[in-house]
């Protein structure tokens, strides 16, 4: 049996290895850093309960690994100009939880293992610098001359793939305008905030600019949505981080910081989730850049992955019975259906992004009228609350399952 190689041991890539091992095949695991690299910041923060039912596939008994070491909160609040216009506390959910908060590096932590125990062999200090298909495999080369050859590659070195300019394929889309500031802060022990979830539209103590506090195990993340024409280093460095953030979450944090990065928002699918040849399969950050709300960026790659692999084990074993009985070997179809239904996922994510990009930083002075009129009659129209509440994370499209979902 071919191995199959997957580039990227990211979180999607070592979902990807995991879900081949699953199906029995053999994984090689490329990845360009060393085996000691240290990974920091929280970037991608929940873990959805259907990537979770995709993970327990992969590996039983990883969804409670996860969500053991994960934090998951009851209480959502947003807030307009200091003052609360929504606030609902569900209750706790039987069985797998909606979802589960953790640092990546933590999420990578608990794939890797899981991974190790599968079996996948990982190549590390493995940097791809060309990849070239034919119509039976894949062969990739890496920097320092060595080469790998595989029935399949899966494609997870994240937005600057080199498998994917490789293989010329475009990214398209574009890009919003502005920048955030997300910042990891850890706990004060003994005074932790509360287990909430806090979106604060123009925060008055910040110059109204819009502010939300995520927990994860151990502390919790701050992203500021800055204004079009702010500095990054009036408000991107860990300077001056420690000079807004009190204002934000209150005294004894700035000297609790972590993390300090910026970031833009990213609307970005690739023309086509595989070549020619049908041998390499795009998943995650090589196929699609998504802003972080709603958490669609890491749940649709794991949900990519997840596909990618049933398509290469079906391909990988696809047969059919001619009229004459003969047996004809139709690998192509099941890698062109992943492509496509992938591809149309993203897409939706995508026009779901940028609704949630014209509430966040909208462009007509309608919407922030319908705001503002919204906050004002929240106390007494609660769908309007509701309103404010739902509209930045954009629309939920179901699950991330393989076939159909949105993530």
């Amino acid at each position: 049996m071919n191995e199959v190689l997957v580039v990227g041991a990211g979180p999607v890539g070592l979902s990807a290895a995991l879900a081949l091992r699953a199906h029995g095949m053999p994984a090689v695991l490329l990845e360009a850093d060393p085996k000691d690299r240290e990974r920091p910041g929280s970037r991608a923060l929940f873990v959805h309960r259907e990537t979770l039912r995709l993970l327990d596939g992969m590996q039983p008994g990883l969804a409670d690994e996860i969500t053991s070491y994960g934090r998951t909160w009851q209480t959502r609040r947003t807030l307009y100009r200091g003052r609360e216009v929504y606030s609902r506390t569900y209750p706790p959910a039987s069985g797998t939880p909606p979802f589960t908060s953790l640092r990546q590096v933590d999420t990578e932590r608990f794939l890797r293992t899981a991974c190790e125990r599968a079996g996948v062999e990982f190549v590390w200090d493995a940097r791809v610098k060309d990849v070239r298909t034919t119509a039976t495999g894949v062969v990739l080369t890496g920097e320092d001359g060595r080469v790998w050859s595989g029935g399949y590659a899966i494609a997870a070195d994240g937005a600057r793939s080199t498998l994917r300019s490789g293989l010329g394929i475009a990214m398209e889309g574009g890009h919003g305008e502005g920048f955030h500031v997300v910042v990891d802060v850890a706990d004060i022990p003994g005074a932790e905030l509360p287990l909430e979830r806090v979106f604060h539209y123009e925060h008055p103590g910040v110059g109204g600019r819009s502010v939300m506090r995520v927990p994860f195990t151990g502390g919790f993340q701050v992203d500021l949505q800055c204004r079009d024409d702010d500095r990054q280093e009036a408000y991107g460095s860990e300077e001056a981080v420690r000079r807004w953030l009190p204002s934000v979450v209150g005294d004894g944090y700035a000297e609790r910081i972590l993390w300090v990065s910026t970031y833009r928002f990213l609307r970005k699918v690739a023309a086509s989730f595989t070549d020619a040849h049908g041998r390499v399969l795009l998943v995650g950050e090589a196929a699609h850049l998504f802003p972080p709300f709603g958490a669609r960026g890491m749940n649709s790659g794991i949900a990519d992955a997840a596909a990618a692999a049933d398509a290469v084990a079906a391909a990988a074993g696809a047969v059919a019975v001619g009229p004459a009985g003969a047996v004809a070997v139709g690998p192509a179809g099941a890698v062109a259906e992943f492509a496509a239904v992938r591809r149309a996922a993203a897409l939706f994510n995508s026009a779901a992004a940028g609704k949630a990009l014209d509430h966040l930083r909208p462009r007509r002075r309608s919407v922030r009228v319908r705001q503002r009129a919204a906050a004002a009659l929240a106390p007494v129209l609660p769908w309007c609350g509701s309103w404010l509440e739902h509209a930045p994370y954009g629309p939920r499209g179901g699950a991330p399952v393989v076939a159909g979902g949105k993530y």
